[in-house]
């Protein structure tokens, strides 16, 4: 069985690297998406980005591409950032670094260094999409050096507990900003093809989408692929069942007993979205269902605290 420290450390930077690569790519939509909507190359709306993160814009917030990617990239001061994330993943794995490979500690490090020499050199102004897509792909790689070079036991479930958790909430977020006022917000969208196509790469999930429905946007396609397809990797249903398998998985490899609450939580979530029609979310009260899911998620990651980390010195006694 893990301490709980590592146990802990092990969670979160699988949840920050999963926040750095979606915030990456978020900033690359965004961009792109502004290139059709300013002609001018001066005003920039980014309150959706913002929206995207649940974040209320400030009265400050950036107006010009540099501005936005300097904040959400670069300033380790901003909680939300990509650096922010990165540094909180690696100062995490510097703790545990004995239970990590040298290619894991290589790579989160690589990646690190990255975005300082990056900033350093000063030439990501003109190239800020170039920049995103070396943080995705640095997220990617670090996954797939995680599945090729790390035991699959307690410790790797952790790390899969973090990273479904954080995709399943960020989701169940991003459909929820596009189907937030109901009926009438979709209705006002379906014209809107740049946003639908947005919301699709936002979760790298364009191109599955057309090869399960073809090229035909409508919202409740969407909304159908990215929360119940049992497939698509970035779906919430998708990343449910993970979730609850990792944490049936602890519950075995640990003398805790059974992950209790913890275990019950994530079999609900997997359940409710089994069992789930998308024209029924849509007809009744599509927010309050997605806002469900996110207060699950939190509830999940408070549950496994208490279980398998924040637990009392007697309660491990008893175990």
């Amino acid at each position: 069985m893990l301490l709980s420290r590592v146990a802990d450390a092990l969670y979160w930077i699988s949840r920050y690297l999963e926040r750095a690569e979606n915030t990456a790519r978020l900033i690359d939509v965004r961009l792109d998406l502004g290139l059709d909507r300013t002609p001018d190359g001066v005003s920039w709306d980014f309150d959706l980005f913002y929206k995207s993160l649940r974040l209320e814009a400030p009265a400050d917030a950036a107006t010009i591409p540099a501005a936005l990617v300097e904040s959400f990239v670069f300033d380790v001061n901003n909680p939300e950032s990509v650096s922010a994330a990165v540094n909180a993943a690696r100062e995490n794995a510097r703790q545990v670094r004995e239970e990590l490979s040298s290619e894991i500690w290589e790579q989160i490090n690589a990646l690190f260094l990255q975005l300082k020499q990056t900033r350093l050199e000063g030439a990501w102004p003109s190239r800020p999409h170039y920049l995103c897509r070396m943080i995705i792909e640095g997220v990617h790689l670090f996954q797939g050096i995680v599945e090729a070079t790390m035991a699959h036991a307690e410790g790797w479930q952790y790390l899969r507990v973090g990273r479904f958790l954080e995709r399943a909430a960020f989701t169940a977020a991003l459909v929820d900003l596009h189907f937030s006022h109901g009926t009438r917000q979709a209705h006002r969208m379906r014209s809107d093809h740049i946003e639908w196509v947005g919301l699709l790469r936002s979760c790298s999930a364009q191109e599955a989408y057309c090869r399960c429905y073809t090229a035909d946007l409508r919202p409740e396609r969407i909304a159908d692929f990215l929360l119940l397809n049992a497939d698509f990797p970035r779906s919430v249903c998708f990343s449910a069942a993970r979730l609850e398998a990792a944490l049936k998985a602890i519950s075995s490899l640990t003398s805790r007993g059974g992950g209790g609450r913890v275990e019950r939580l994530a079999g609900r979530l997997h359940a409710s979205l089994g069992y789930s029609q998308v024209d029924e979310i849509l007809s009744e009260d599509p927010h309050t269902y997605l806002q469900g899911i996110i207060r699950h998620c939190a509830q999940i990651d408070a549950a496994l605290h208490r279980t398998y980390i924040g637990y009392s010195i007697e309660a491990a006694l008893a175990s």
